[in-house]
């Protein structure tokens, strides 16, 4: 088998191509793959379909190429606090496609399991059902989702090994785990590059068959969208 490590994002990225799509771990600016998104900046790669909660905020993560143009597409459950996606959708400058989150989490997971398509009370008699198939079950109106394939999945994890078994840390888990799943390649940028036999098998998030390129990540910003303090309590 040969290696799956890689020197860098550059390394791991080397053919992404124009018109990709493209599956984007994280939550907010929460466990971003920073690497992965740079090198994709410098790389200039257009007409993305990037599929992502939100394709970040505030002008970092994902945002980053929303900022360069390289994105034709969003398949997203949120867009709130990205000024960068709202004024080019009101601008018409680009497709995007709201899905509801845990509609958005079921299509990704239905396309690792090979499960074309599934039905979900959610949405119905709503806009989000335009143009969709619908089904009564036991009374309920149910809309068809279609599942949610990705070409490349770039995710974040805070260990991994060579083999890409990875681990994650809290909430850096989102979605990560089901695109890496649902994608043709995924790419793992790790916090640690820990050698095979360092993570216990209980402590495997993904194991590395679902993964086929890792590096170990460097020079991360790790911003807070919204810092929140108190002032520590007096003294009793």
């Amino acid at each position: 088998m040969s290696s799956k490590v890689y020197a860098d994002a550059a390394a791991a990225l080397h053919d992404v191509f124009d018109g990709a799509v493209v599956m984007g771990g994280g939550f907010g600016l929460c466990a971003n793959a920073e690497n992965c998104i740079r090198e994709l900046a410098r790389r200039g790669n257009r007409n993305l379909t990037v599929v992502s909660n939100n394709c970040g905020n505030q002008g970092r993560g994902l945002a980053v190429l929303l900022k360069q143009k390289q994105v034709r597409k969003v398949v997203a459950s949120f867009i709130g606090g990205n000024p960068d996606l709202q004024a080019q959708l009101l601008a018409g400058e680009i497709e995007v496609e709201l899905t509801p989150q845990g509609t958005l989490a079921e299509r990704i997971r239905a396309a690792g399991a090979g499960i074309p398509a599934f039905f979900t009370p959610t949405g119905a008699g709503t806009l989000a059902a335009e143009g969709k198939e619908t089904r009564e079950f036991d009374g309920r109106t149910y809309l068809m989702e279609r599942a949610l394939h990705g070409d490349y999945a770039i995710i974040r994890a805070w260990q991994g090994d060579a083999f890409g078994n990875l681990r994650f840390r809290g909430t850096g888990r989102n979605f990560s785990p089901l695109m890496a799943m649902a994608a043709k390649v995924t790419v793992a940028e790790v916090d640690e590059l820990v050698p095979i036999g360092a993570l216990g098998p209980d402590d495997v998030h993904l194991p590395g068959i679902f993964v086929q390129r890792v590096f170990q990540g460097r020079d991360y910003e790790n911003p807070i969208e919204h810092r929140t303090t108190r002032p520590r309590p007096a003294a009793v």
